[in-house]
């Protein structure tokens, strides 16, 4: 596996499981992304804005791979609803082959 083909894990929330969805057929359809999973609602405790703020959110993790990650993030952050989403990349320190080998096919690293 090459350094380009190394999976990563994008992490974020979004207000409803809607935008969630959106989000992850945007990412899937344009290769961006291997697949999406859509978490059940989440309680999000923050301070925005200098007020205490306790809302329901739907978390999300997006399966790429590394050579991706800059196109990744700047088409999740223009396609996201929110002002400042949250967006962080997760490195797998490991993984089953098999299935790294299937993310990046899918997000086309053959064709790189």
């Amino acid at each position: 596996m090459t350094d380009q083909n190394a999976p990563i894990l994008l992490y974020t929330t979004l207000e409803s499981a809607e935008d969630a969805r959106a989000l992850g057929r945007a990412l899937v359809t344009a290769r961006l992304a291997a697949c999406a999973n859509i978490l059940a609602p989440m309680t999000a405790i923050y301070e925005w804005k200098g007020a205490l703020e306790e809302t329901q959110e739907t978390a999300m993790l997006i399966k790429s791979r590394r050579g991706l990650q800059t196109q990744l993030l700047a088409e999740a952050k223009r396609l996201h609803p929110y002002q400042t989403p949250a967006l962080l990349v997760i490195e797998p320190a490991a993984g089953d082959p098999d299935f790294i080998r299937w993310i990046a096919d899918q997000t086309g690293a053959a064709a790189e």
